[in-house]
């Protein structure tokens, strides 16, 4: 009995050890499971969709786009839109509603998701705001998810089109990006990769994805010139960058220097530049779409890598911002890019004079007398418009192209801002077919442009002079930026022509579109791209709905 006794608590104890030893077992697998899970560093993915929903009714329940409806059946089995409608009102246009985890997978594949706010599902072109509603609420929506989202430092974002894939595109690629090259690397913004999200069997935008990237890009080349300090982009500096950005994209690049323009008495535009220790430079820029003998679009970008306004000197607070001077070339150059990039077919030629107006013994003086490259005389009123100087001798070399138009882009008077603060650039024209192009043109890009007059009267007072043909000033009190254009109209003796006065959209407060961050807003590059891309295109009239 003593025996079987013992056999018996052996047995038992020997099955307590083989049990402690195995639940020992499972219990290390699994902490070291969640030890893996909780110490694991995954890729953070964000996802953006969006909903459509009436802003000024709090009770909408809210209508998920398609793809946005299809992740949340697939995906989450229903439980986003019931997250979503608990969290609150449905996001407003610009806004971004952030939910965690709501895949319900132990590890979700999207770690976050941006619910954006797309305005009513009717919204389309508001002939009254010269707008396409619908594709600016996109822009604005992605670009404000895609900002929060980089801010979680998530390494890939991937957009769903929204309804238009091109838009969604520039909002992501306009949103995330920010001038960081002087930077502490440790201190600088995150910025994820952005990617087209589409689910298998769904049909995928992708050629309209990639034109909106191509365009994002050229704008934000466009802001990373005008934000580099003027004393690393000098003219010299700002010809080896366009060298190194053009060439590889297809677009020939030209380097004239202070000898060509003498030669080719290029005096109006020599005479701003002779203060300064920077030589000047001519860049020609040619990039041939179509045959050789189809008359090419001549760009025209004033090139003032920096402005103090010469003897005439400018504020203490207008000097901070005026390295953005150069404005017209960034967005010659970015253009040219893009449309190589986009293989349009047409022929486009760039012209950038470049040089710096600044103080000094060899300065140019109120009171001087030019001469132009077709020989008029035009009387020096003041130093600190000196862009109309600049670029009158470019629109006269132009003209040897025979082109079909000319369009300069300058930031040629200050009183813009006054004007239209930063709601459109100014366009003065003498054809009513560019200036229809370059409406319908901003409309699609939402970068909007407003018409300004071209009268005689402006003419007259840019003729009234005794000594010379012109001034660069003229007489009479106010009407500062329609002068300038008149200016600028006495040297383009024929053919389609329009002028893009920039000064008042150089710069944005970060506030009025999400799509771009506070500083440079490197715009209207969108707009003529798009323009050019319409040139070649028929029955490009927005059609209004009912």
């Amino acid at each position: 009995m003593f025996g079987l006794t013992r056999r018996v608590i052996f047995r038992v104890g020997k099955t307590k050890a083989l049990c402690r030893q195995f639940a020992s077992q499972a219990i290390n697998q699994m902490l070291m499971l969640q030890q893996m899970d909780i110490c694991a560093d995954q890729p953070s993915r964000g996802l953006v969709i969006g909903v459509y929903a009436d802003e000024e009714d709090k009770n909408d329940a809210g209508i998920l786009t398609a793809s946005g409806w299809r992740y949340n059946v697939q995906k989450t089995n229903g439980r986003l839109i019931e997250v979503l409608r608990m969290s609150g009102p449905m996001p407003k246009r610009g806004e971004a509603r952030l939910l965690f985890a709501i895949e319900p997978d132990r590890i979700p594949y999207y770690s976050v998701v941006a619910v954006v706010g797309l305005g009513k599902e009717c919204l389309g072109y508001n002939p009254y705001e010269v707008l396409d509603e619908q594709k600016e609420a996109i822009r604005r929506s992605v670009a404000k998810a895609c900002q929060i989202l980089a801010e979680l430092d998530t390494d890939r974002i991937e957009v769903e089109n929204c309804g238009h894939a091109e838009s969604a595109a520039e909002g992501a690629a306009l949103g995330i990006w920010a001038y960081q090259e002087m930077k502490d690397p440790k201190k600088r913004i995150s910025v994820p990769s952005i990617d087209l999200y589409a689910l298998k069997d769904e049909p995928c935008d992708i050629e309209g994805w990639r034109i909106g990237l191509q365009k994002a890009a050229a704008q934000n080349l466009t802001r990373q010139l005008q934000e580099m300090p003027s004393n690393l982009l000098t003219p010299t500096a700002f010809a080896q960058n366009v060298v190194e950005v053009l060439c590889k994209s297809g677009v020939n690049v030209e380097v004239k220097v202070e000898g060509w323009a003498e030669s080719q008495s290029m005096h109006a535009f020599l005479a701003v530049g002779k203060a300064s220790c920077e030589p000047p430079i001519f860049l020609e820029l040619s990039y041939y779409g179509t045959c050789a003998e189809e008359r090419p679009i001549v760009l025209v970008g004033q090139g003032i890598t920096y402005d103090a306004g010469g003897l005439c000197l400018k504020k203490r607070q207008e000097l901070y911002h005026m390295r953005g001077d150069m404005t017209g070339a960034a967005v010659v150059v970015a253009t040219c890019r893009a449309v190589a990039g986009l293989r349009l077919p047409v022929n486009i030629r760039g012209l950038i004079p470049l040089c710096e107006n600044v103080v000094g013994c060899n300065s140019f003086r109120p009171g001087d007398m030019v001469k132009s490259m077709n020989g008029k005389t035009i009387e020096v009123q003041c130093t600190d418009h000196e862009d109309v100087l600049v670029l009158a001798d470019a629109l006269l070399y132009g003209q040897n192209f025979c082109p079909k138009c000319i369009i300069d882009i300058g930031t040629c008077s200050g009183y813009m801002r006054q004007a239209l603060d930063e709601a459109a650039c100014g366009v003065f024209t003498n054809s009513e077919i560019l200036w229809q192009q370059i409406k319908h043109a901003s409309m699609h890009t939402g970068d909007r442009v407003w018409r300004f007059p071209l009268w005689n009267y402006y003419s007259k007072a840019v003729r009234a002079g005794q000594r010379s043909d012109v001034q660069n000033y003229g007489i009479g009190r106010g009407g500062r930026p329609c002068k300038a254009a008149a200016f600028l109209r006495e040297f383009v003796p024929c053919g389609q022509w329009m002028h893009i006065d920039a000064t008042n959209v150089m710069t944005t407060n970060g506030i009025d579109f999400e799509y771009l961050r506070r500083g440079m807003a490197g715009r209207p590059t969108r707009t003529l791209i798009e323009f050019i891309a319409q040139t070649i295109c028929k029955d490009t009239a927005p059609k209004i709905g009912k």
